[in-house]
């Protein structure tokens, strides 16, 4: 199966980011500038994500899309209750009730396939867990190319069991959450040209790299390690057609926050953001249990961002986030490519 990446004027994937900062007006520009983007299906009902597609297609442009794949992490009850309660003075602030159960879905797996294979995409990303391999067949029968994203040669070979077309490579560096099948260990700090080169020896398929990508020089490098194009996702985050929150962009802006940290105080599965008095307060605690601390702490996140309260805010961002400017998307992806 040919891949739309092959047409590419520039190597340079908008990621998909989940949560409000990847917009349709975001994946446009991309495709508009030569490269290709990625709508995120994470957090969306299967409805709302089928009126992304429906916008982006209307353009006419390439474009993919991203799905979390099943693989949950049942949080103990007892750990649940006791983190619920620990979280609760920062929740009292805002008027947050954190006496619910805890809630576990599957991100309305099956209705969002169900959509992919009622109206086919040119490609399909997955995170968090790999499909079963009917699911991967049958999108790429219906003429999907199926990209999984892994975070070592382990993974990748579990992927090519799979099926799938793709591999989208993931360093430690990257912003948000991380893309392992085993959320229960953070992975290890493994330069992303490293990491490249291992899955290459490791598997034949096709790579593309991501992870802290924020300079043309950055992607030069894992190019010439054997990627086929760059994924780049925080340095996206200022520009005019990024839906990320207020609060976040200015955290992003702000000079004075110089460290990101992997934590699963938010969501109960390792993710990279800007630190903060949550991380600070939280992380330590935080037992491992996705998707049911994201829904626990999700109200909270909610009621601080409208309130422009950073520090009890998942302010998700990779390492190069220095590297973020306020300007058209196009104007960022035709400067990371220039020169390559």
């Amino acid at each position: 199966m040919s891949s739309p990446l092959s047409d590419l004027a520039i190597p340079v994937i908008a990621a998909p980011m989940a949560g409000g900062p990847t917009t349709p007006a975001l994946v446009t520009a991309a495709a508009q500038a030569g490269g290709v983007g990625f709508l995120a299906a994470g957090y969306r009902t299967a409805e709302g994500f089928a009126e992304q597609i429906a916008t982006v297609r209307a353009t006419g442009v390439p474009f993919g899309v991203n799905l979390f794949a099943p693989n949950p992490v049942p949080v103990d009850a007892a750990e649940f209750r006791l983190y619920a309660n620990t979280i609760r003075a920062d929740a009292d602030r805002y008027g947050i009730d954190l006496s619910g159960d805890p809630v576990e879905n599957d991100d309305e797996w099956a209705a969002k396939i169900d959509v992919l294979l009622a109206d086919p995409v040119p490609m399909a990303s997955f995170t968090f867990g790999i499909p079963e391999p009917g699911v991967v067949a049958a999108l790429r029968k219906a003429g999907t190319v199926v990209i999984q994203t892994v975070t070592s040669a382990d993974e990748a070979k579990l992927a090519v069991d799979a099926g799938v077309d793709l591999l989208a490579v993931q360093a430690s560096v990257a912003g948000g959450h991380s893309g392992t099948l085993t959320p229960s260990r953070v992975p290890p700090s493994i330069p992303l040209v490293d990491l490249v080169a291992q899955v290459r020896a490791a598997v034949p398929l096709p790579i593309v790299a991501a992870g802290g990508l924020s300079t043309s020089a950055d992607i030069a490098a894992v190019l010439h390690a054997g990627a086929v194009a760059a994924v780049v996702g925080t340095v996206l985050l200022l520009t005019d057609e990024s839906g990320a929150s207020a609060v976040h962009k200015a955290a992003i802006a702000d000079p004075a926050r110089t460290e990101t940290v992997v934590t699963r105080a938010f969501t109960g599965r390792p993710a990279r953001g800007l630190r903060n008095h949550f991380i600070d307060r939280y992380d330590a605690v935080a037992p491992a249990g996705y998707p049911a601390l994201h829904y626990l702490t999700s109200p909270l996140r909610k009621a601080a961002a409208a309130a422009g309260d950073p520090e009890l805010v998942n302010l998700w961002a990779g390492t190069g986030h220095r590297h973020a400017t306020a300007e058209p998307a196009a104007v960022v992806l035709t400067r990371l490519a220039a020169g390559l």
